[in-house]
């Protein structure tokens, strides 16, 4: 079993490839490399009384000519058997919209997936991800689950990333809900793209981190994380997953989490397809966002 102070993933130990899916809901403290990116992801499934555990999810995948690299973590109500299926849902629900460019299209495609299960109290919160080689934009979409965290290269302090945010682009259509899956019919979900330059670095993560209370009984949040994780060391990539878990270890003064931890750090490294001209860039980013 994984613990918090596992030593990092300080090599690529995966490469993805075209028409790939990889990740799922077990232990895993990995280094994957794929189109523009470098990926780290670090997930401890938290095991309740019965040894039954992994209510976290978390994929990649790459499509078929390599130029749309997309990632999901979700946040599942529950453990046990159930979550496992909800994990192949979303695996298939990865592959069959591989190649598709509007990602929106995904969380509707599994709002109503799971909705089918909300009688039997499942329902999830999950941030979906594309990075497009020829944009060279990061498009999220979040349905109710806890803000990424974005560093530009040379800086020290993150950013919290929605709609509102100063570098987000957003689509036309508004209006987001930001609801859980599964949770009402018919929700309708939007898209957000940010600008990304090598050395940039993502964060994603599940409650767990933002839930971690002190002695004081107050929890972190999501602005109490980020001025945690100021300033936190670029000198060595693979470290920043490690580093997070620490922080936060400290914070909680020692406790478990109590909870599924799931951390995945991107960093950008521009690799991929030859640089397109501002015209060509924008006409990619308008097909991400749906235009």
């Amino acid at each position: 079993m994984l613990t918090e102070r596992t030593s990092p993933a300080r090599e690529i130990s995966h490469e993805m490839k075209c028409v790939e899916i990889w990740g799922g809901n077990r232990a895993t403290d990995t280094a994957v490399a794929t189109t523009g990116l470098n990926v780290w992801v670090y997930a401890e499934p938290h095991l309740n009384k019965d040894g039954v555990g992994g209510g976290d999810l978390h994929y990649l995948s790459l499509c078929q000519a390599g130029k749309i690299a997309r990632l999901v973590v979700a946040d599942v109500a529950g453990h046990g058997a159930e979550v496992d299926e909800l994990a192949r849902l979303l695996r298939r629900e990865m592959r069959r919209h591989m190649n598709r460019f509007d990602q929106a299209a995904i969380a509707r495609s599994l709002n109503t997936a799971f909705g089918r299960l909300a009688d039997s109290g499942r329902f999830a919160t999950a941030v979906l991800a594309t990075y497009d080689a020829d944009s060279d934009h990061l498009i999220i979409c979040n349905a109710g689950h806890p803000r990424p965290l974005l560093r530009r290269a040379g800086e020290a302090g993150w950013t919290l990333l929605d709609h509102t945010a100063t570098c987000a682009v957003t689509d036309a259509g508004g209006g987001a809900s930001g609801l859980p899956l599964g949770v009402i019919d018919q929700t309708d979900y939007h898209q957000f793209a940010v600008p990304l330059t090598p050395g940039d670095e993502v964060l994603f993560f599940t409650d767990a981190l933002i839930e971690a209370a002190g002695a004081d009984g107050r929890q972190l949040g999501e602005d109490g994380l980020a001025d945690l994780l100021a300033g936190v060391a670029r000198d060595d990539p693979g470290r920043l997953v490690h580093e997070t878990l620490e922080r936060v270890r400290s914070a909680r003064a020692g406790a478990d989490a109590g909870d599924d931890v799931t951390v995945l750090a991107l960093r950008h490294h521009a690799g991929g397809p030859p640089t397109l001209s501002l015209f060509e860039k924008a006409r990619a980013l308008g097909r991400l966002l749906g235009a």
